[in-house]
Formats: structure tokens, C-alpha cells, sequence
């Protein structure tokens, strides 16, 4: 086995390879439209005759010089000049590209990078195809919304052969707060894919693919990422859960700025662990309270600070995830699961390919399941702001409270 400061040479190398690669390749392409040869792109005889008696045998030339420079030097008129710049660069620039060439490109390269499906339907149209790899995940939302179910059953979906639908391969799940039940991954198999789980063997071939880590500490924690990196690679590991993020960061600081200090050691890790293994990444968080400049941001919601404003009985908890502004940039896509009158709904809150969309949702012994796979569009304060009526274990990062998820 390797060890970890080999394993990590070996990544740089690669990586550094692959940027000379890229920057080689990026100085080719550009060289390839630069040093096209004057004679070699029609222009009037004349014209070209009299690059050439100047010296000036490519594109690269010629565009670096202005319109008067180029009168001056060819001893030519203003209308002979132009023609032949437009000429020379509609050659040697590179093509435009519309809107929908580049949305063609992007399918194909999503299509290319692969998907988990969540086999919620709607979810899944709405994020074309599912989790996607190489990127984080995040779910947030208050204590026992679901978070950890949804979990156990994309681990399960994961587990399952390319046959049923699933990835083949094994799972990775940081189980922070050790709420992971195998009793209930079991459940979950047998309710929801009983096709599968009622064949022989299948349940414990399953179960056995969701290898589970239980740091006590964020120094335990970390260590584990770092075995994780080498982990992916040699055991073919498909889908990565670390449950939760909020938990462990929280677990070791509780003051705030030793708290984003570690965290941006931890986001880059995370992010560089998903981008090297082009596999999806979930990480589950917590909800804290609104402080007053949060809830103050819009002046419509502005208040007298000078007065307690009295929260009617039964109304819905304004929240925010926690880990702050940096963790939420670092994340692709965020699902916020959340409550509200008497409902539970899934919000695609953050995605660079969807609206933001809400589906009612409900928990049964087969896991997660949708309501209605038609999502309903999300406007303004309602993307961000995390409902919890009837939810009160919530952490707060400004205190000493615990969140469950």
C-alpha cells in the first residue's frame, strides 16, 4: 500500500501534467489561428503582395497593428485596410457560438461526467439525472426533517449493480453523529427495491458495500479524508456521504472565526476529493437562527432594533444553513429540506442548471418519497429562508445547542 505522502506526490504530478497538458494544448490552438499565413487566405492580390514586400507573413502581425499603423506601413487607403483585417480575422479568430451550441455542449459534457439517480422523479428531471459526480451535494435543514434517510437510501441506490440501475460500487459514509441504522438501510432495500433485496444474498452483498466511519473529533475526521483520498482509488468507490459537516466543524470550535478557519482547509479538500475521483460527493448540514442583519437584510423586512418584534404562536422558524457564506459558494447544487404548514417539501434552493423548485415529500418505511414529481417554482426570499414549524432541536452556532439531522 501506499503511503499517503507518495500518494499525494503522485496526485500533484498528475495534476501538474495535466495543467502543462492543458496550457500546451490552449497555446496550440491559439498558435494554430495566429500563424495562418497571409497568402493562404485569399486576400487580393494586391493586398497580399503588399504584406509580403513588408514582412508581414501572419495573422498574429497584422492584428496586433491598428487600422492607421497598417495604412501607414502598407502605404494603402483606410477602405483596403479594413477589407482585409475583416478578411484576416474572420479566418484566424475563432468561430462565435450561440446559446444553444453551448447548451448542447454542456449535456453531453453532464451526460459524459454521469449522474446517481435519486429515483425521486421529479428531482431527478429537474437536476437532469440525478446527484451529479464531481461536485458536492448538499442537503440542509433542521433536525429529523430526513437528511440522514435521504442518505442511507442514495447509499443503497449507489451499492445497487449497473443492472438495477445503481453505480456497483462501494460507499464511504462519515457517520458524525452515528445515526446510520443498518436495520433501517435494510428496511429501506427491501421496502423500495424488493425486486432486488428478496433475491438471495442481495441484502448482505449490499449492506457490506457501505463501508462506515465514525471520527470522534475534527483531528479524527481529518485523518479520515486523508485515507479517503487513497480509499476511492483502490476500492472503487462510488458515492462519498459525510454526515455531517456541521457536526464535526462545530464538534472542536466553537468560536466562529477558528471555526471558517479549519472549514476552508476542509472545503478545499472536499472539493479537490470529488473533482480527482469524478464521483458524487453528499455532505449533510444544520440549520442555526437568523441573527437580526440576516433577517433585516430587505428593507420591507426592516424592523425598529430598538424593539423585541413578538413571533405569533405556531409560525413557521426562519432559518439559514450553517457554515456561512464560503461553504454555501463551495457547494454545486443545495437541497433544503424543511417544513411547513403541516408539509414537508425538498427545495432545489442552488443548481446551475434549474430554477429553484420545492416538492412536497413524505418519509415511509422505502425511504424519501415525492408528493408530486411537478415542482413548484421559488421567488425571492423563499429560496434561502429554511421553514421548521413543529422542529425545535435546531443548533445555534452562537451557543452550545447540538443539532440532529
Amino acid at each position: 500500500m501506499w503511503s499517503h505522502d507518495l500518494f499525494i506526490r503522485v496526485l500533484n504530478l498528475a495534476g501538474k501534467k495535466k495543467k502543462k497538458k492543458d496550457t500546451e494544448r490552449r497555446r496550440r490552438r491559439s498558435g494554430v489561428m495566429e500563424k495562418k499565413l497571409i497568402k493562404e487566405m485569399g486576400l487580393p492580390k494586391s493586398i497580399a503582395n503588399v504584406f509580403a514586400a513588408r514582412n508581414i507573413t501572419t495573422a498574429e502581425e497584422v492584428l496586433s497593428l491598428t487600422e492607421f499603423e497598417l495604412m501607414q506601413l502598407l502605404d494603402v487607403g483606410l477602405a483596403e485596410v479594413a477589407s482585409a483585417v475583416a478578411r484576416i480575422s474572420e479566418i484566424a479568430c475563432p468561430p462565435y457560438q450561440t446559446v444553444l451550441s453551448l447548451m448542447k455542449q454542456r449535456i453531453r459534457k453532464d451526460n459524459h461526467g454521469g449522474h446517481l439517480p435519486t429515483r425521486l422523479k421529479g428531482l431527478d428531471k429537474a437536476l437532469c439525472g440525478g446527484i451529479p459526480f464531481g461536485v458536492l451535494t448538499e442537503l440542509v435543514g433542521p433536525a429529523g426533517i430526513g437528511k440522514t434517510q435521504f442518505c442511507m437510501k442514495l447509499s443503497l441506490l449507489a451499492s445497487l449493480p449497473t443492472s438495477c440501475g445503481g453505480l456497483n460500487g462501494r460507499v464511504i459514509y462519515i457517520d458524525v453523529e452515528s445515526k446510520l441504522t443498518s436495520r433501517r438501510i435494510i428496511e429501506i432495500g427491501t421496502e423500495s427495491l424488493p425486486e432486488i433485496f428478496q433475491i438471495k444474498g442481495m441484502a448482505q452483498e449490499m449492506a457490506g458495500r457501505i463501508l462506515v466511519l465514525r471520527p470522534a473529533s475534527l483531528h479524527e475526521f481529518t485523518e479520515s479524508l486523508q485515507q479517503i483520498k487513497v480509499s476511492i482509488f483502490q476500492h472503487q468507490v462510488k458515492l462519498l456521504v459525510i454526515d455531517s459537516m456541521a457536526a464535526v466543524v462545530s464538534r472542536d470550535y466553537g468560536h466562529a472565526a477558528l471555526r471558517q478557519h479549519s472549514l476552508g482547509w476542509h472545503i478545499s479538500f472536499i472539493k479537490s476529493l470529488a473533482e480527482l475521483s469524478r464521483i458524487p460527493v453528499v455532505v449533510t448540514n444544520q440549520v442555526r437562527s437568523q441573527s437580526r442583519d440576516e433577517a433585516c437584510h430587505y428593507s420591507f423586512q426592516a424592523q425598529s432594533r430598538g424593539k423585541a418584534t413578538e413571533v405569533p404562536a405556531g409560525y413557521d422558524s426562519h432559518l439559514v444553513a450553517a457554515l456561512g457564506i464560503h461553504w454555501a459558494h463551495a457547494v454545486t447544487i443545495r437541497l433544503v429540506l424543511e417544513a411547513k404548514s403541516g408539509e414537508r417539501f425538498i427545495k432545489l434552493a442552488k443548481s446551475p442548471i434549474s430554477p429553484p423548485l420545492a416538492f412536497p415529500f413524505t418519509i415511509t418505511s422505502s425511504g424519501i418519497s415525492l408528493l408530486n414529481d411537478d415542482g413548484q417554482e421559488l421567488r425571492g426570499t423563499e429560496i434561502s429562508t429554511i421553514h421548521c414549524q413543529g422542529h425545535n432541536d435546531i443548533i445555534n452556532f452562537n451557543g452550545n445547542g447540538k443539532g440532529k439531522g
